[in-house]
């Protein structure tokens, strides 16, 4: 492929590189020029243009990506079509991620213009999480290089999903006089939580006193149950004290009870005081104390395994030191907290920015915001069309006069938060939004500007159907003439993203850069109409106040 400029007169089957903007209408990235579109450029005399040409051999984007995704054994995957050069997957059912790293490395390393980009082995994912993409960086791509990537990936399995299978779990926790029942039935608790996602079910509890033989007995007592047909039988034994030693309780129990220790500690922080040993085929888990935590522990890898079918070996889970560290991470999720709640995974909050400083109004000038359209205050209005959507719950965040703009939402459902930062720039009230959000527990976010006076329910309500009939996986924008512009719904997979914002900028960068699919709802002008000075609320209607 040859890139660069070239005269627009012999641009004629050139693929344009960027965007060109001209009055007659946009010419889009990636578009073929014909002679109309040269003529059109002539006429607008624009004299050059940034192309790229193809040579024998070359594959356009997306035909480059979709053979390559297609040669990528689908376990427990879903793959999306190809767009601007990438193609997502996506789990198909809950599951444990596995990658084989050597294999990605040597595929990423054939050329720079052909990537895939994939979750770390070993995560625990939900039915409908992207986990890999495979993204062509240029226009097109030369035929013998995606050879070369496609041979290697029929060599072996790159990464796969291995679905859960639902076991028939059968808690042993022994007491001490120091150990509350509480805490005990908090243990079954958080254990029933971890479970869910894999359709298992805790079959027996038993509670013994803090001795091998006791704990042995009730070993063999679960054996008993390991011919029942609705899944394969899995024991965890949680102890009133952690180990601290191959010959503690919970070993000596496994052996007790003609059992097998595998291995006791592992490096993984929290989770290093964790047993795995096997009773005639069962595996038995003896649970480090971190395990009474729905927090991500050692715990959780050793346990995943296991429900996906592959328990793992002492030479695997030696190998987990590099990536162990788990613990004193704040941003870390509670993962197992979340997927046990009963939400919409196209749940929606609806975040209306109304901080800014309305600088444009002039010096000392009026608030935009508290201009009246057909006699309601901008803001008022922009936030009622959001509650009267139906489709969430609605925050607003302040900054700018803040008290007045409050005063202003009187009487409407909706939570309000001042952003004390808003100076700083539209990125602090993007993040302040967020918040709210996700102390709901909801996952998708719709941004709507509280300076659009023309957005109407109905159209926000036609953004929330694009948004759920992508099962919450997409970025959802309002358009214009298929001219970006506002509202955008952004799901949970954009949220770490958005944390890291800063300065006066919105949300467009991790729209960019997110590699989800974007669905673009055309609502007409409405989509680009923000009144951001005097001269712009007159013509859109409004009478100036405050």
């Amino acid at each position: 492929m040859k890139f660069g400029p070239i005269p627009t007169s012999e641009a004629r089957d050139a693929i344009l590189a960027h965007s060109q903007p001209l009055a007659s209408g946009k010419l889009s990235k990636g578009h073929r020029l014909q002679a109309d579109d040269l003529a059109r450029l002539q006429a607008e005399e624009v004299t050059t243009v940034i192309v790229c040409r193809l040579e024998p051999g070359d594959l356009m984007e997306d035909e480059a990506a979709d053979r390559l995704s297609a040669a990528i054994d689908r376990r427990g995957l879903i793959r999306s079509p190809a767009s601007t050069g990438r193609v997502n997957f996506y789990a198909s059912a809950n599951g444990l991620f596995r990658a084989n790293k050597t294999l990605v490395d040597r595929f990423n390393a054939v050329d720079p213009a052909i990537t895939l980009a994939c979750l770390a082995d070993r995560r625990d994912v939900r039915a409908g999480d992207l986990v890999a993409t495979v993204k062509i960086i240029p226009l097109a791509v030369a035929g013998a290089c995606v050879s070369e990537a496609l041979a290697i990936l029929q060599e072996g399995i790159a990464f796969e999903v291995t679905p859960y299978r639902p076991h028939r779990v059968h808690l042993v926790a022994t007491e001490l006089p120091s150990l509350k029942p509480s805490v005990l039935d908090k243990t079954a608790r958080v254990l029933e939580a971890r479970l869910s996602p894999s359709g298992s079910r805790l079959a027996s509890e038993q509670r013994v006193p803090h001795r091998a033989d006791a704990v042995a007995d009730a070993i063999r007592a679960s054996l008993k149950d390991r011919a029942a047909e609705d899944g394969p039988p899995l024991i965890i034994v949680f102890g009133a004290s952690a180990v601290a030693d191959a010959d503690d309780v919970i070993p000596s129990a496994i052996r007790l009870a003609g059992g097998v220790v595998d291995q006791v500690g592992l490096p993984v922080d929290p989770g290093n005081l964790l047993v795995l040993g096997h009773v005639e085929g069962v595996p038995v888990i003896g649970a480090p104390g971190c395990a009474r935590s729905p927090k991500e522990n050692g715990f959780d890898w050793v346990l995943n395994g296991i429900l996906a079918g592959h328990t793992p070996d002492r030479v695997e889970m030696t190998g987990w030191g590099v990536g162990g560290l788990l613990m004193e991470i704040p941003s870390r999720p509670l993962p197992r907290q979340s997927a046990t709640k009963d939400v919409d995974p196209a749940a929606l909050g609806l975040v209306v920015l109304a901080a800014g400083r309305a600088s444009r109004m002039g010096e000392g000038g009026r608030h935009k915001l508290l201009a009246e359209f057909e006699g309601e205050p901008l803001v008022r209005r922009s936030v009622r069309q959001a509650i009267e959507a139906g489709v969430g719950p609605v925050t607003v965040i302040t900054g700018h006069r803040s008290d007045e703009v409050t005063a202003a939402l009187s009487g409407l459902a909706a939570e309000v938060t001042e952003n004390t930062e808003f100076a700083s720039g539209m990125a602090t009230s993007l993040k302040a939004g967020l918040a709210a959000v996700e102390a709901k527990g909801l996952p998708g976010m719709m941004v709507l500007l509280a300076d659009m006076p023309n957005v109407s329910s109905a159209d926000i309500a036609a953004l929330t159907r694009a948004y759920a009939k992508s099962g919450g996986k997409a970025i959802v924008r309002a358009v214009s003439d298929g001219q970006r512009g506002n509202p955008v719904i952004l799901p949970a997979a954009t949220f770490e993203a958005l944390k890291a914002l800063e300065g006066d900028i919105g949300a467009r960068p991790v729209i960019e850069s997110a590699g989800l699919a974007v669905i673009d709802v055309e609502i007409g002008p409405a989509a680009r109409l923000d009144v951001d000075t005097p001269e712009a609320i007159l013509a859109a209607g409004g009478i100036l106040k405050g």
